[in-house]
């Protein structure tokens, strides 16, 4: 008879698992661990008059605010020169961290 005791098994703990190989990815937040990335977060445009959101981490997000500092341009501005530049399959979150890949690696992060 198959033993359900596997099934309760203990998950193993935050703090071991930022010790494993890839803990760049976890950063120490007071007595947890937490993802250094975290989860998208909405954050709110004007395109052509209308009001839009994306969901950026705030990694991407930081770098293209960078970007649009450093190139002298609105965000907004910005942004809808992305949303006119890309094609149809690919969504304007998607098309903007695209374009923030494609800077730092052409040119490095923004100063």
């Amino acid at each position: 008879m198959p033993s359900t005791h596997n099934a309760m098994r203990r998950q193993p703990s935050l703090s071991r698992r930022a010790t494993h190989s890839n803990s760049a990815n976890w950063m120490r937040t007071g007595n947890t661990m937490k993802p250094r990335f975290g989860l998208p977060q909405k954050r709110s445009l004007t395109l052509k008059g209308h009001r839009t959101s994306v969901s950026l981490e705030d990694p991407f997000w930081e770098a293209f605010q960078g970007i649009a500092r450093e190139d002298g341009k609105p965000v907004n501005a910005l942004a809808a020169e992305i949303d006119a530049a890309r094609g149809l399959n690919c969504g304007l979150a998607g098309a903007i961290r695209l374009f923030v890949l494609d800077r730092y690696m052409s040119s490095g992060p923004p100063t």
